[in-house]
C-alpha cells in the first residue's frame, strides 16, 4: 500500500541570492569599498578580523551609482555636484548604510556626506 503513495523526500528550496546591485533612491549614493590587501608591504599576513574592522571603518569608496535626486538641490549645492559616478571619494568613517552582497561590502551614503574626491585611494589612511 505505501509503495503506491509515491512519497518523495523533502528538498529545501534553493536560497535566492542578489543578482544585481541596489539602485540608490533620492539623494543617496551607492559606494563600493576598496579591496584590502591580505599582507602588508613587508609580507606579513593581516588576519581577516583585522581587515574586516578596517573595512568597516573605511573612509574612502568608489561611487557606483547616484540616486535620482543626488545633488539636484541648487540651494545646498550651488556649485553643482560634489562628485560623479566613477569617482573615488572620502567620507566619515562608519557613515552610511552598510550592506553585503556576495561577501562584498557596499554603502549607501547621503550626497552631502562626501567630503573630498581623490584621484588614487591607495595612499589614503585613517588616523
Amino acid at each position: 500500500m505505501l509503495a503506491s503513495l509515491d512519497i518523495k523526500p523533502y528538498v529545501a528550496p534553493k536560497a535566492k541570492t542578489a543578482t544585481q546591485l541596489p539602485a540608490p533612491k533620492g539623494y543617496k549614493l551607492l559606494i563600493t569599498l576598496p579591496e584590502l590587501e591580505e599582507t602588508t608591504a613587508g609580507g606579513i599576513y593581516i588576519p581577516g578580523a583585522v581587515r574586516e574592522a578596517e573595512q568597516t571603518a573605511s573612509m574612502v569608496g568608489f561611487v557606483l551609482k547616484l540616486g535620482t535626486l543626488a545633488y539636484k538641490d541648487e540651494k545646498r549645492f550651488p556649485d553643482g555636484p560634489w562628485c560623479k559616478e566613477g569617482d573615488w571619494v572620502l567620507f566619515r568613517a562608519y557613515s552610511g548604510t552598510r550592506i553585503k552582497i556576495h561577501g562584498k561590502e557596499f554603502r549607501l551614503i547621503n550626497d552631502d556626506t562626501v567630503e573630498a574626491v581623490v584621484e588614487d585611494p591607495r595612499g589614503v589612511q585613517r588616523v
